[in-house]
């Protein structure tokens, strides 16, 4: 109801801002009738060439003023767009730490400002602006990465996404694809990879313009046989959208999105067997599968000339299925014994509605910004037995009477928010801002006990049946304020407050490797950053910023032992209030610019360093206290240099990781391999790309020193255990344009 009266309200704002902008254009024609405006098209460019910029104050109907944020334009990048590479894709984007456990790309894993990279779950994930994540509010992991080869630019905004995006700690992520060509009827561009291990990836894809109608699809295959044994991946992927521009003021698109890939995976590994050789896999039995459909309806009305609203809706149908043995990795797999079968369904669905106006205050240009969200959101979570065979069979053995649990995940979420940018001066500007939240999660279904002895004797079956309910409301704040120095250098601050929910896996899930606690609490707390950035003369890009993110109740992962097995296990509980404090920096520079700016050769050379410090604070248990919060390495330094000249580029990358934790006791090893030290690694990438009309070919070799590491003790899928990252391995891109 709140949403609908508010949806009204913003309905007869827009009569009211498109009546006083018809009296006062009529006015103005009663005094001077013969006054003709003509047209006037503005195009505006990237502030610099080194594929990396802020966002504008305004972008669409979204305000980023005073805020961090980034924009990775992916055709100015030479990196392996096939596999989808973070590496080289982040690589210019400060303080982000990657989990590379995936060389197929199907799998994207960053987190940022010592947040926990699985899944991208840290920060609120969209493609043209809307989500994409498997449960935005109770499960909110990315099993859909999509393809760079799709993407013109990612946008990123850190830390103070909270007000228009939601209450996450990370911030936002949106992929924003290619727009449909406008001048032809038909236009197509085809790519073609081979790489190592198997690696094969056709992507291509139709886009044009027709009258009115635009549309832009594509096709992706992909598959990949893997470095390690027990490896493969056989992947699809489609897209489909259409616009239609009514006149200059209205405008409606809709999208669809299919992914279908089944992968096995060659499970993990302990330290001492990754140690002896990374290559090897002791599973043969596990598998993982992803089916997604994904659908959203869009529009954009100018209602006049200061005043435009923007309608978007989505839905999510899919799944996905993790099966194999989630014993340790220092236990051998039981051939002659069932399988286990983690079976998620998400059904969601939602809408947003924001209205932008701009009006005049202090003699200068203001924005004023309100909008609505609605988020309904359904997960049906399984567990049980499946076979014991070596196939990807994902069918319960008993689907009637599963043997771990069953769980129906309902949500729902009421948000409306706020925010104005006070242009005071020419050069300075403030944007407050609220959003009000409502947040409805429930679990309802069961869960078996089972203990057995050492010769497999059942001692203890009991199915425990579950009905919880969370309702909470709150209102968060957000402040920030941008000064510019000049026309291309800005000082920027900004503070958000955050919030953030625990998840299904939160609630229960059946995992030898670990546990939750019953009590956990929501986590909130604050972000605040500052900063410098701009560019000089197309000559330099810098960004130079510092932040605190404070988490409180901060769930975490601790060691216990557990009551029916005596096992040392992981235990996920709210450990303590964590605190993050940090320096992120970048720049890139173009030497050949900077002594003959008139030159068509290009040399430049980027730097990317963070230094965070993140410890847990006011904890009751001291074994916690000033502990280093896990997967964040203390210093991540990114570095290269590219040579460019016409339609030539080559460009060599390194990237360095400090080591970093994986739970909040700091424990160094553990014979499971779970939990322990992620030792600090280097990696070294090699890229080269040229065009010839239109031809063009890409090609490089990445880990180029071939170093042996990895990034990930995992508890679960795809481990459990040590995941290690891919070895060298080249690729080779053909791209044809017509």
């Amino acid at each position: 109801m709140k949403f609908n009266l508010l949806t009204i309200s913003i309905f007869f704002s827009c009569i009211l801002f498109s009546q006083n902008d018809t009296l006062n254009k009529d006015s103005l024609f009663k005094k001077n009738k013969n006054i003709i405006l003509n047209e006037v098209e503005v195009v505006t460019e990237k502030e610099n060439s080194f594929g990396i910029s802020s966002l504008n104050n305004i972008e669409g109907t979204a305000i980023y003023a005073g805020k961090k944020t980034e924009v990775i334009y992916l055709n100015d990048l030479n990196a392996n767009l096939a596999s989808n590479n973070s590496r080289q894709i982040y690589a210019k984007i400060a303080g982000i730490n990657i989990f590379e456990s995936d060389g197929s790309g199907s799998q994207i894993s960053i987190g940022g400002r010592g947040l926990n990279p699985n899944r991208i779950s840290n920060f609120n994930t969209r493609q043209n602006g809307y989500d994409i994540s498997a449960d935005a509010l109770g499960y909110p992991e990315s099993y859909y990465s999509p393809p760079a080869e799709a993407i013109e630019r990612i946008e990123i905004l850190r830390g103070a996404a909270s007000l228009q995006y939601g209450t996450q700690f990370g911030g936002m992520i949106n992929y924003k694809f290619y727009d449909a060509n406008k001048t032809k009827k038909i236009s197509l561009n085809s790519r073609q990879t081979i790489g190592s291990f198997g690696f094969l990836n056709s992507f291509n894809q139709l886009s044009g313009t027709k009258s009115k109608l635009s549309y832009n699809t594509f096709y992706q295959y992909k598959q990949y046989e893997g470095w390690r044994p027990n490896s493969n991946l056989n992947h699809h992927n489609a897209f489909t959208s259409f616009t239609y521009k009514f006149n200059e003021r209205f405008s409606i698109k809709g999208e669809y999105t299919f992914l279908t890939y089944t992968s096995k995976q060659a499970g993990g590994l302990t330290d001492k067997q990754f140690i002896t050789d990374a290559s090897q896999s002791f599973r043969n039995r596990n598998w993982f599968k992803v089916n997604w459909n994904l659908a959203s309806l869009s529009s954009d009305y100018k209602i006049n000339d200061r005043t435009k609203i923007n309608f978007l809706s989505f839905a999510l149908l899919a799944g996905r299925d993790a099966l194999g043995y989630l014993g340790r990795a220092d236990r051998p797999d039981d051939t002659t014994t069932n399988r286990s079968l983690l079976s998620d369904i998400y059904k969601n669905y939602g809408a947003e509605i924001r209205l932008l106006h701009r009006y005049t205050f202090l003699n200068q240009q203001s924005n004023f910004l309100i909008g609505a969200r609605y988020y309904n959101g359904k997960t049906n979570r399984k567990q049980g037995d499946a076979s014991k065979f070596s196939d990807a069979n994902f069918k319960f053995l008993n689907p009637d009477n599963l043997e771990n649990s069953m769980y129906l995940f309902p949500s729902k979420n009421y948000a409306f928010f706020t925010e104005n940018i006070f242009q005071l001066t020419k050069k300075w500007n403030i944007t407050p801002g609220l959003r009000f939240e409502y947040i409805d999660t429930r679990s309802d279904g069961y869960f078996r006990l089972i203990n057995k002895d050492g010769a497999g004797n059942t001692l203890l079956d009991i199915k425990i049946n579950e009905s919880r309910q969370s309702v909470r409301s709150f209102l968060l704040a957000g402040f920030g304020t941008q000064l510019k120095i000049n026309n291309n250098v800005e000082v920027y601050a900004n503070f958000s407050q955050n919030y953030r929910s625990i998840n299904f896996n939160d609630m229960r899930v059946v995992n030898p490797n670990f546990q939750v606690d019953p009590n956990l609490k929501d986590e909130n707390g604050y972000t605040t950053d500052g900063g410098l950035r701009g560019s000089i003369k197309n000559l330099l890009y810098f960004d130079i910023s510092c932040f605190l993110l404070k988490y409180n109740n901060r769930i975490g992962t601790v060691l216990n032992v557990d009551s029916l097995s005596y096992q040392i296990i992981r235990y996920r509980t709210n450990v303590s209030d964590s605190r993050n404090v940090g320096l992120e920096a970048f720049a890139e520079l173009d030497w050949i610019k900077l002594i003959n700016n008139k030159s068509k050769h290009k040399l430049s050379t980027f730097l990317n360093t963070s230094y965070i410090q993140a410890t847990y604070i006011n904890s009751k248990q001291p074994a916690y206290e000033n502990k280093k919060v896990e997967f964040v390495p203390t210093v991540i330094i990114r570095t290269g240099i590219t040579y460019g000249y016409k339609k030539f580029s080559v460009t060599y990358q390194y990237a360095y990781t400090s080591e970093q934790f994986s739970d909040a006791t700091n424990s160094t090893t553990s014979a499971s391999a779970i939990f322990g030290l992620i030792p600090a690694y280097s990696v070294m990438d090699l890229s080269a790309g040229y065009s010839w009309r239109f031809l063009s070919f890409y090609t490089g070799i990445n880990n180029l020193s071939n170093s042996v590491y990895f990034t990930r003790r995992a508890e679960g899928y795809p481990g459990p255990g040590i995941i290690p990252a891919d070895p060298i391995n080249a690729y080779f891109t053909l791209q044809v344009k017509l």
